[in-house]
């Protein structure tokens, strides 16, 4: 499986209801950053499957869950356990750092 497109709709079903741990990627299609990013989540996402889930929120598509969640620049990653934000990190990184921030 590869990344859940997320939205205001199915927020609560695919990440605050969701029994596995959720890594949500806050990206915007103008972002550079974002676009060297893209295809470390997607590696991760097939990668994972099974152990973690994987979800984009467009910030420009849904400012809502962007303001929400403070994400003042991007890309932003959150790990969501139990519907609950427990890390949270800002820029891009490598396929490495990913795996040891999913950890």
């Amino acid at each position: 499986m590869s990344e859940i497109i997320i939205t205001e709709d199915n927020f609560e079903d695919e990440v605050l209801n969701s029994e596995l741990p959720v890594l949500v990627d806050f990206w915007a299609t103008w972002c550079g950053p974002c676009q060297m990013l893209g295809p470390v989540i997607e590696e991760v996402a097939k990668e994972q499957e099974g152990i973690i889930k994987v979800g984009k929120i467009n910030v420009d598509d849904y400012p809502k869950l962007a303001i929400e969640f403070q994400v003042g620049s991007i890309p932003t990653l959150m790990l969501f356990k139990d519907g609950e934000v427990v890390k949270k990190s800002l820029g891009y990184m490598p396929k490495e750092e990913v795996e040891a921030f999913i950890k």
